[in-house]
């Protein structure tokens, strides 16, 4: 579960983030994810829990922002909305498609005490 190192890279964000800006709670912690990440908000969401445990974020509530894949169709010449990377384009059935979007993951915001 690739997850839980991807839960352990956040809390090293956040942990540096403490000592940078001098706080030491954190409440909650919005992270987006895109749909074409490979990375499952439900697993993300239970190894967070457990990663920061004893930590500066302990008992942060994680809100997850889904963000929409999206690709460049060469046979279209335009942008689509993509579900799977190597699917099909919705527009014209073709698969010369390029990911342009989602497969980012990211902590947008921080809210601290």
């Amino acid at each position: 579960m690739h997850e839980m190192s991807l839960a352990e890279g956040v809390l090293q964000l956040i942990e540096d983030a403490a000592r940078k800006d001098a706080f030491t709670k954190v409440t909650t912690v919005w992270l987006e994810i895109g749909q074409l990440s490979g990375v499952e908000p439900q697993a993300m969401t239970f190894c967070f829990d457990a990663v920061t445990r004893d930590s500066v974020a302990e008992g942060a509530k994680l809100e997850i922002i889904a963000t929409p894949g999206q690709g460049w169709c060469m046979a279209c010449a335009k942008t689509v909305p993509m579900t799977e990377v190597f699917g099909e384009c919705p527009d014209c059935g073709g698969y010369q498609l390029q990911v342009t979007g989602g497969t980012e993951m990211r902590v947008k915001e921080l809210e601290v005490t």
